[in-house]
């Protein structure tokens, strides 16, 4: 006997509660809107520029307490601008270390100076930082593993945003020609309206928690819009199925029994994503940290959104039920 989260035939009616789910949603929506103005992102290096720095003490040792303060201390009296010193790691001790964050060098442009010229002078700049802060740990904490040295430049970071915002755009845009072609345009809103409704409170999380927004977390946006899409898919696909077979059935009725025929595929997919990410989360260390949380955020979001959003947006818009029938020869089945 296979295993099963909710029993079979449930009748949950689930567009009674349309009106409070979409307060809430919208509520949520505005205060994600809100706070992104507001707080803005916690942008990483990868937008803002700059340079990373991990160290890793040698075989056999571990930081303590006091280098951590010893390399904050250190690389804050270097006097290069905004330095966020971390310790990161595993459980148990194990791969841990320490993350050294440096804002962009600005570097003021001088009378005659090309654009080129500018940035060549800023990308010298950031190269001379990397090895005085290198040179200054060493020093102060002697023998390391610098494990990862990541420089990226203005112009670098100004493109990755662009590209990141573009990426999204481009997969809302896809993913709403493809609804739109295979199923009304009711069901194209209720989609897209999801999809925008999941990636504004993912991004309001990341600005209520300060959290760390990179190219990772991009990467977790455009798997959100992915799943929560493959989500709400389904729930249309039992809603088309069910038009073509309970022609007389008031559409609010056909709505909820499609979400409940689907309802235990839709929570089961939920829990195994949910267990793979919570050991990413916890075992996969800091690198992947970012990415799961949102993940974790957006497997929540994105079930709720495809029960609470895009299916009883087909209700308040009125599918047709016409372009049900072609093609159907099947006779009126009793209501069940």
């Amino acid at each position: 006997m296979g295993l099963k989260l909710v029993p079979d035939n449930t009748h949950i009616h689930f567009s009674d509660y349309r009106f409070y789910a979409m307060a809430l949603s919208v509520v949520l929506m505005i205060a994600s809107i809100f706070l992104f103005f507001d707080k803005g992102l916690n942008y990483g290096i990868d937008f803002r520029g700059g340079i990373t720095i991990e160290i890793a003490p040698p075989d056999g040792q571990e930081f303590d307490t006091d280098d951590l303060a010893t390399a904050r201390a250190t690389a804050e009296g270097l006097d290069i601008g905004h330095v966020k010193v971390q310790e990161i790691g595993g459980l148990a001790g194990e791969d841990r270390g320490i993350v050294i964050f440096i804002e962009e060098q600005e570097v003021e442009a001088t009378p005659g100076q090309t654009a080129e010229e500018v940035k060549k002078a800023a990308e010298t700049k950031q190269q001379e930082v990397l090895l005085l802060v290198k040179s200054a740990l060493t020093e102060a904490l002697g023998e390391v593993d610098f494990r990862r040295q990541d420089v990226v430049g203005p112009t670098v970071s100004s493109e990755l945003v662009n590209k990141g915002v573009q990426a999204v755009v481009l997969a809302v845009l896809l993913m709403l020609i493809y609804i739109w072609f295979r199923f009304e345009w009711q069901f194209s809103l209720g989609a897209i309206l999801a999809l925008i409704h999941d990636v504004t409170l993912t991004i309001g999380l990341f600005a209520l928690l300060q959290l760390e927004f990179t190219l990772a977390i991009i990467a977790a946006l455009l798997t959100i819009i992915g799943y929560s899409m493959n989500d709400t898919v389904v729930v249309f696909d039992r809603v088309r199925e069910n038009l073509r077979k309970y022609k007389k059935m008031p559409l609010k009725e056909l709505i909820d029994l499609s979400v409940n025929s689907t309802l235990s595929r839709t929570l089961m997919t939920s829990l195994t994503t949910l267990l793979a990410l919570a050991a990413l989360f916890f075992l996969g260390g800091s690198a992947l940290r970012g990415f799961t949380a949102a993940m974790i955020w957006g497997i929540f979001v994105g079930t709720y959104s495809s029960i609470f959003v895009a299916s009883p947006l087909l209700l308040m818009t009125g599918v047709k039920r016409d372009w049900s029938e072609q093609g159907s020869d099947s006779k009126e089945i009793a209501r069940p």
